[in-house]
C-alpha cells in the first residue's frame, strides 16, 4: 500500500508547501497522529498534512516532551508522507537529539522520510541552543539538496517563560535569532490576543504560524492580522480521544451506545485506507 517517495516528488512537494504560507488564505493544518487520521484529514481537503509530535506519542504509548524515540517517530513520518499526496510537515519536539548534530542526523532522517518541513521548538533550552539547532537543520538540508521548510516554535507564550511585561520583546527577540539561524518560519502557540498576533506578524520577517482552538481569531480573522499558518497542535488527537473516553464512560455508565452515532461510516473509512496512494 505504501511507497517510497522519490526526490522529485519531495522537491514539488516542498516548493507547493512553501508557497502555501499567506496571510491572503492562511495554510490550515489540522494535526494528524498516525496513518488513518491523516488520510480523514487529507479526504476533508487538506492543501498538507502536519502532525502532532504529542498525537504521534500518544498514540506509540510515550508523553510529550522528547521522549519518544527517534526510530519511531522518523518510520510514523515515513508511513503518513506514504500514505497521502500532499505535503507533509513533521512535528520534531526539541529535534530528538542532545546537541545541534544528533538534531541534524535525525532532520536528515525526517528529509529521507520524504517530509518537505519540521517543527523544532525551544521549550525551556536557552534560545541560543535552538539556534544551533536551527542551524544544523540548514546545512542537513542543504547537504540532501532539500527544500526543507524549518519552522521555529517559541513556547514563551505557551509555557509562560520570563516577566509577563516582557514576554512580547523576549518573544521578538527569539524570533530574530531564529531567524538569523535559518528559520523559514516561526511558530508562537500560547496566544490568541489579536493585538498581540499583529505585533508579532508586523515584527517578524518571515511567516508567522498560531495555534488555535476553541475561543480563537477564525483563520480568515487570524490572516487579516499577517498570520501565514494555523495549526490545531494536539487538539484535534485530544478530541479524538475525548471521544473514546465518551463512549467508554457511557458504556459502563448507563450502558449506552448512543455516543457512537458520530463515528464516520464503517465503508467509508475503510475506503479511505484501501486506496492506493
Amino acid at each position: 500500500m505504501f511507497h517510497s517517495v522519490h526526490a522529485h516528488d519531495t522537491a514539488g512537494s516542498g516548493r507547493l508547501f512553501r508557497s502555501l504560507h499567506t496571510p491572503t488564505a492562511p495554510l490550515a493544518l489540522a494535526n494528524a497522529w498516525d496513518v488513518a487520521s491523516a488520510r480523514v484529514i487529507e479526504a476533508a481537503g487538506a492543501s498538507a498534512i502536519a502532525t502532532t509530535s504529542a498525537g504521534v506519542a500518544w498514540s506509540l504509548g510515550a508523553p510529550d516532551g522528547d521522549v519518544l524515540t527517534r526510530d519511531a517517530a522518523l518510520k510514523l513520518i515515513a508511513r503518513i508522507v506514504a500514505a497521502v499526496e500532499v505535503p507533509v510537515t513533521a512535528d520534531i519536539e526539541g529535534g530528538f537529539g542532545s546537541d545541534a548534530a544528533e538534531v541534524a542526523d535525525a532532520i536528515a532522517g525526517v528529509i529521507a522520510a520524504g517530509a518537505v518541513g519540521i517543527n523544532v521548538e525551544d521549550g525551556t533550552r536557552p534560545p541560543a541552543e535552538l539556534a544551533r539547532r536551527l542551524d544544523g537543520a540548514r546545512q542537513a538540508a542543504d547537504r540532501a539538496g532539500a527544500d526543507l521548510f524549518v519552522n521555529a516554535r517559541i513556547d514563551t507564550f505557551l509555557l509562560g517563560l520570563g516577566d509577563p511585561d516582557t514576554r512580547l520583546k523576549e518573544t521578538l527577540a527569539r524570533a530574530h535569532m531564529y531567524v538569523d539561524a535559518g528559520a523559514d518560519g516561526v511558530f508562537v502557540p500560547g496566544v490568541t490576543d489579536t493585538a498581540t498576533i499583529a505585533t508579532l506578524a508586523g515584527e517578524i520577517s518571515v511567516p508567522l504560524n498560531i495555534m488555535a482552538g476553541p475561543g480563537a481569531p477564525a483563520v480568515a480573522e487570524l490572516g487579516a492580522l499577517g498570520v501565514a499558518r494555523v495549526s490545531l497542535g494536539s487538539g484535534v488527537a485530544q478530541a479524538a480521544y475525548a471521544a473514546a473516553r465518551r463512549t467508554a464512560q457511557e458504556l459502563f455508565g448507563t450502558g449506552g451506545y448512543d455516543s457512537l452515532a458520530d463515528g464516520i461510516a464503517f465503508p467509508e473509512l475503510n475506503a479511505l485506507l484501501s486506496r492506493s496512494r
